[in-house]
């Protein structure tokens, strides 16, 4: 709908996605290893608070630089809102990190699904102002998490009315832990990075290559995030049975059959193809959370930050990258080079097992 109503280019589509992406990344690391330091219990509803401002903006957006404001509010709530919420979760988890992890994760996969058919069936039919009906939903958000600081706070005080445990230390030494972080935030980027292409073109390469409706192309967009949302919830129960290590090797490398096919299938197949791509892929974050968490354990904020930050800068970046790629050689072009992307899972070969890195 803004693609037509303001005449974008695909260039200035990716910049959108970028500005959103990058102000919900920036803060992250940020804000996580502040608050390991110091807790502060209402800061999410804080955040939910400026992604609520950003919808509003962007409900009564008239001009393009209008857009980009409503787009980096809701980034900026999203950057506040994620390191301490994933705290939160591992703190609530009773000893599963994994399942934790993709259970907190999954609420936010499945809006991320439930989106393409609110604006199939809502914002398309009413129009871009009815954008502002769901700040309901937002504000609703604001009160939960309202309530969820006050456990949190009571929790904190009741583990600091004990006695002082040694905070806990990694299992690697600090140049390895390094190496390791890096390695995982190379496999987030080739994770990311193909998502993007897929969360942010996915309808307009359906529309060019099969000449579906608008309407359809946001029904098949919602499968693939729906597969996002369901291989996410997956992958974190998976790894605290087999190991995050083995969730990671089948998740980013495993992707490659299914990403290599898809810009040669019919369009029921490109359907299929894209639900397995998305299980597939979605179910190596949670394990890769839980496996970071694991090699820094006295720094769960920042390093949830960390990685929420990073994947979501990559996919801004890379948003923005494809749509000038999409702009020069044509959508169908862009899916042609991401197919490769997941071969980077290779180097899955050099992370410590799973055993090498759990707590002293």
């Amino acid at each position: 709908m803004l693609h037509q109503n303001y005449a974008l280019t695909f260039t200035q589509i990716g910049v959108l996605h970028f500005v959103f992406q990058v102000t919900a990344s920036l803060l992250q690391p940020a804000v996580g290893f502040v608050t390991d330091k110091r807790p502060m219990f209402r800061l999410a509803t804080i955040g939910m608070g400026a992604s609520l401002l950003g919808l509003v903006i962007l409900a009564f957006a008239t001009q393009y630089w209008v857009l980009l404001l409503a787009a980096a509010s809701i980034g900026i709530g999203s950057s506040i809102f994620h390191p301490d919420s994933s705290r939160n979760a591992r703190a609530a988890s009773g000893g599963r990190y994994g399942f934790a992890q993709s259970l907190f994760q999954v609420g936010g996969n499945t809006g991320s699904a439930i989106g393409p058919l609110l604006a199939a069936y809502v914002v398309l039919p009413f129009g871009q102002s009815s954008i502002a009906w769901f700040s309901v939903l937002a504000l609703t958000g604001m009160v939960l998490l309202w309530n969820v600081g006050s456990w949190a706070k009571a929790l904190h005080a009741q583990r600091s009315s004990g006695p002082k445990a040694k905070a806990p230390e990694s299992a690697l030494p600090h140049r390895k832990v390094v190496i390791v972080i890096g390695i995982l935030a190379l496999l987030v980027f080739s994770k990311y990075l193909y998502l993007a292409s897929l969360t942010s073109y996915y309808t307009f390469f359906l529309i060019e290559r099969f000449g579906v409706s608008v309407r359809d192309s946001q029904l098949l967009l919602f499968v693939f995030l729906g597969a996002v949302a369901l291989g996410t919830f997956a992958g974190g129960p998976i790894g605290d049975r087999i190991g995050r290590k083995a969730v990671i090797w089948v998740s980013i490398l495993g992707a490659l059959p299914f990403t290599l096919a898809l810009p040669y299938a019919n369009l029921f197949w490109t359907a299929v193809l894209s639900a397995i791509i998305g299980v597939v892929l979605a179910s190596a974050f949670s394990a890769i959370i839980v496996y970071a968490q694991q090699l820094v354990p006295n720094r769960v904020g920042m390093i949830s930050g960390l990685f929420f930050g990073f994947a979501f800068g990559v996919a801004g970046v890379g948003a923005a990258f494809l749509g000038m790629v999409a702009d020069a050689k044509g959508i169908l072009f862009v899916y042609h080079v991401c197919a490769f992307l997941p071969l980077i899972g290779l180097v899955t070969v050099f992370l410590p097992a799973d055993n090498a890195i759990r707590r002293r």
